[in-house]
């Protein structure tokens, strides 16, 4: 029998990807992934940091349309109203999450409230399997998340599963997510399991991963593997854990899509620029529908 450290790979050590400039609705965000070095971690297949923003106009995300996937939008700061072509509004406040299933397909608007001095979230795509890619269309909107306090940090836990506490949020395949918040310098050693791919990013403040220091909208990948990973925490400091298992499926991300072919994507494209009934109109936003840009392909 070959001994104990032979039977499975040692981990590696994290990878580090630069979070890329962008801009959603006026609004300046760090996209972390898809990036050519990293595309998925587990289902996760999109992190757009927004914010925290102060100034400047208010983000208003006018009538667009997502096929293939899952949006979660968790908020730390302000307001966004979510409309969508279900009929649903519905608005979301801190510490609190909207979930959009598109599968075969669906239309929403989002619009930051005035009121507020800043306006700080973090928005992902999960990428639904083959097996559910078209599934029916929903919304739901969670208040209520497991909360806990371990070693100095407070926990909130997104979707999945972490050790005995279970998440309300739907999802289709096994995935996590979980917001950890320290208000003074923190160490602790996370359990993982071996069977996830993991990343970890701070949102607020900076941390140490395994010894490595990672600073504000820098990600580290941590892969397969792992059965633990040592992190720290500087004081106020925000770290968003995302995992799940390996899709195992290709996929391909266009504009607002998510599809396991080019086929499924450019039929969605044409549907939506034809304003077929697949796609319908978002009740109660008067603004104009946006345009994707043209298929490369």
């Amino acid at each position: 029998m070959k001994p104990k450290e032979d039977q499975q790979a040692k981990p590696s050590a994290p990878e580090r990807l630069e979070a890329k400039e962008s801009d959603v609705g006026g609004i300046p965000v760090a996209r972390a992934i898809p990036q050519k070095a990293r595309r998925l971690i587990g289902p996760w297949c999109f992190l757009d940091h927004i914010g925290p923003a102060s100034s400047g106009p208010l983000m208003d995300v006018g009538p667009h349309p997502h096929i293939g996937l899952q949006t979660f939008t968790w908020m730390l700061a302000g307001e966004i109203l979510h409309r969508d072509s279900l009929g649903s509004q519905q608005l979301i406040r801190p510490g609190q999450v909207n979930l959009i299933t598109a599968g075969h397909g669906i239309a929403h608007t989002e619009e930051a409230q005035p009121g507020h001095a800043e306006l700080h979230a973090a928005q992902l795509w999960i990428a639904l399997p083959e097996a559910h890619k078209d599934t029916q269309p929903r919304f739901d909107h969670y208040a209520d998340l497991p909360r806990w306090t371990e070693a100095g940090i407070d926990f909130t836990l997104l979707i999945g599963q972490w050790l005995q506490r279970k998440s309300p949020a739907v999802h289709f395949s096994p995935i996590i997510g979980l917001d950890l918040l320290s208000h003074d310098s923190a160490l602790l050693n996370l359990p993982l399991d071996p069977n996830f791919e993991y990343g970890l990013m701070p949102l607020e403040g900076c941390m140490q991963v395994d010894g490595e220091p990672f600073a504000q909208d820098t990600l580290a990948y941590l892969g397969l593997n792992r059965t633990e990973v040592s992190l720290e925490l500087a004081p106020e400091s925000r770290v968003l854990l995302l995992g799940g298992a390996p899709l195992g499926e290709a996929i391909t991300i266009w504009w607002n899509f998510v599809g396991h072919s080019k086929a499924e994507i450019a039929a969605a494209q044409a549907q939506w620029l034809a304003e077929d009934p697949r796609f319908a109109a978002v009740p109660g936003y008067r603004g104009k529908r946006l345009l994707p840009p043209a298929i490369p392909w």
